[in-house]
């Protein structure tokens, strides 16, 4: 995957993205673009993940560097969208992962207009594993 997006800026920085390939993969595509040593997470672990959020080619939509504050959410039970659960469970605490997300696995064909996501939008996370709780 990581010659279809250029990132910037390493673990603990709010990254920019750079899309070097026009069309978005079908599937799910994890990326680990620098491998933590710490715990291992585990399905219904409760995590602190730093992350940026942004339609392929589009809008960032959301991220947690600006408000300086991690999501803390429990993984791998549905709390999040589906490409969180499967794409971050398996992976270190101290991890930066790159995620593509297609639909079917972030907000379907209903998106979320009000933050610009389009039903059908393929979505792109870089995210830092902070910790486990």
């Amino acid at each position: 995957m990581e010659e279809m997006i250029k990132i910037d800026q390493p673990y603990g920085q709010k990254p920019t993205l750079e899309f070097l390939a026009e069309s978005a993969p079908q599937e799910l595509v994890v990326t680990v673009l620098s491998e933590g040593d710490g715990e291992i997470v585990e399905p219904g672990d409760q995590i602190a993940a730093h992350y940026l959020g942004q339609v392929w080619d589009g809008n960032v939509f959301d991220n947690s560097f600006d408000r300086g504050q991690p999501l803390v959410f429990q993984v791998g039970v549905g709390m999040v969208i589906r490409g969180w659960d499967d794409g971050l469970v398996g992976q270190r605490v101290g991890s930066r992962v790159l995620l593509s997300i297609p639909s079917e696995l972030g907000y379907g064909d209903r998106g979320v207009p009000q933050a610009g996501i389009k039903g059908g939008d393929t979505l792109v996370f870089v995210t830092d594993i902070v910790g486990k709780l």
